[in-house]
Formats: C-alpha cells, structure tokens, sequence
C-alpha cells in the first residue's frame, strides 16, 4: 500500500528537478530513494518516469531500479516500456531512456516480460533503438518462447531495419534453440553474395550458427562457405566459429585462409591456428617460403608472447 502521507511532487522539487543538472538531480534522487520503504519506492519511480521530461534523468533513475526487487519494479518498467500513461507522441530522450529501460527489463531475467518486449519489438513504427534493446533483452532473458518471433523477425523480407534483423540473429544465438539452424542457414544461403547492409547480417549469422551448433553438418558447409564471403568480417566469424567446434578437419580448412587476400583474415587465420595446434604453425609460417612478410611477422610476434608467458 502507498504512503499517502508522501508527496512525491515535493520530494522530486526538493531533488532540484527544475533547476540543478541531471548528475545533481539523480544524487538528489538516489539519497530520496534510500530514505523511502521499500514499498513506497515503485509508486515513487512510476511518479518520476510519468513527470519527469529530461531523458537523462529518466535514463538515470531506470538504471537505478536494477538493484530492486523484480516483483515491485517490474509492472513500473513495462508500463514504461509500452508507454502507458503517456501520450502517443514522445521524444527522442524518451526513445533513449525506454531503450534502457529493456536493458534493466533483461537484468531480471523474469519470462512475464516477454509479451511486452516481443510487442515492442514487432512493432514496425516502433523506434529502432527500442527494437534493437527488446531483442538484445529477449536474448538474455533466455525464454524460448521468444525462439519462434525472432526467427519470423529475421525472416521478414518486408522489415526495412537491416538492424533489427541482426540483433534478432543475435539473440537467437543466445537463447541456443537448436530449432533455429535451419532457417538461418536459409536465410545465409539466400544471402550468399551479397554485400552492404547484408554484410553485417550474415557476420551475426554465422555468429549465431557458431553459437548454436558448430558440428552440425549444415552448419559446417555454411561455416567453409563462409570462408569465401565477400565480407572480411563473414570469413572472420567463420574462421572462429570453425576453430570452436570439434571438426577434425577444421584446421585443414582454417590453414586456407592464410592465404586470405585480407590481411585481418589472415592474421584471425594463423591465431586460430596456433590455438588448435600449438607453436609447431607458427615455425612452419617463419620457416618456409610460401608465406609473406605479413604472416612471419605476425607468427614471430606470436612466439615473443609464448616466450614471455
């Protein structure tokens, strides 16, 4: 039950809301809040979060809320989250502070607030930036009731946010469903051979395949297709996703790249494989001819670290 002997129009003026500057005023906040119960607290968040205008205070006093208890701050964040309470037009500042309200929103890793992050995260008018925070959050929370939604996400061709798609691609590969392979292995082949804004798609991709199950096989022939991408940063991602399975070929392949015609490939190349095989790779780069300048320098810098160690 909420103090109703509180004001908390008072309290917010005496933390110098209208005139000291955000650090001032979120110091002023943080030593109110510790003079309060414990119950009083979530009335006294939703009343800032409805009145206060400035972004980064609201910012400030949402990232305040990670050290309580779920169960009394949680509805106060949703409603948040979704806007309720507040008109349909909001500003940028307010974009900024939902976003880190998801953030907080995923620190508590509670599964009744999936309905409202996949809400906000399927809504196509809804702000980028919150989109992207609904599903980095939906990826830590670790529901797989959110396995099906995101995959639809990174499925859609019609969705214009190339971003939104990534950090879809991304939260799969936290949540680990296996069930999620298949369609983004579809979705890597149908992107096969093209670059740009699909680039960094398929980096998150083959990132997320990596993460799931780097022994599949069909994840495997995506992973040695992807040492032929047109992207650096695919052959990258490759290259470790490679390195952290247990395919027994997978230094044979990873050796390929150190003829790599990207000299970041190439140097990813020799690291993985001097994790998998050791000093012997570094000698054999040093010691015969069929490597460059590039290559030997990087293995003899390789073997001054080993040295120090």
């Amino acid at each position: 039950m909420v103090n109703k002997a509180l004001d908390f129009g008072v309290i917010l003026e005496k933390c110098g809301i209208e005139s000291d500057t955000p650090a001032v005023v979120l110091k002023n906040i943080a030593a109110e809040l510790e003079n309060l119960q414990e119950s009083d607290k979530p009335e006294f968040i939703n009343y800032m979060l409805i009145n206060i205008k400035n972004g980064e205070v609201l910012a400030g006093i949402i990232k305040m809320t990670g050290v309580m208890e779920a169960a009394l701050i949680l509805p106060v964040l949703l409603d948040f989250l979704l806007l309720k309470n507040y008109d349909s037009e909001y500003s940028d500042e307010l974009i900024n502070a939902r976003a880190m309200c998801a953030k907080v929103i995923a620190g508590f890793k509670e599964t009744s607030a999936v309905g409202a992050l996949l809400y906000c995260l399927n809504n196509k008018n809804e702000n980028y930036k919150v989109r992207l925070a609904c599903a980095d959050a939906l990826g830590r929370i670790g529901d797989r009731y959110a396995v099906m939604p995101l995959i639809n996400v990174v499925q859609d061709e019609d969705e214009k946010s190339v971003y939104v798609q990534e950090s879809a691609t991304f939260a799969l590969g936290m949540l680990g469903d296996s069930s999620a392979i298949d369609p983004l292995i579809s979705i890597m082949e149908a992107k096969q051979g093209l670059i740009g804004k699909f680039s960094f798609l398929k980096e998150r991709i083959v990132e997320a395949l990596g993460k799931l199950n780097p022994n599949n096989k069909k994840v495997l022939q995506v992973l040695k297709n992807s040492l032929l991408d047109s992207s650096p940063m695919v052959r990258i991602n490759a290259i470790e996703a490679l390195m952290n399975s247990d395919y027994e070929n997978a230094p044979e392949i990873i050796k390929e790249a150190l003829n790599d015609e990207d000299d970041e490939v190439k140097r990813n190349a020799l690291i993985a494989l001097y994790n998998l095989k050791g000093r012997d790779i570094l000698d054999e780069v040093i010691s015969l001819p069929g490597y460059g300048n590039f290559l030997k320098n990087e293995a003899q810098n390789l073997i001054d670290e080993y040295e120090e160690e």
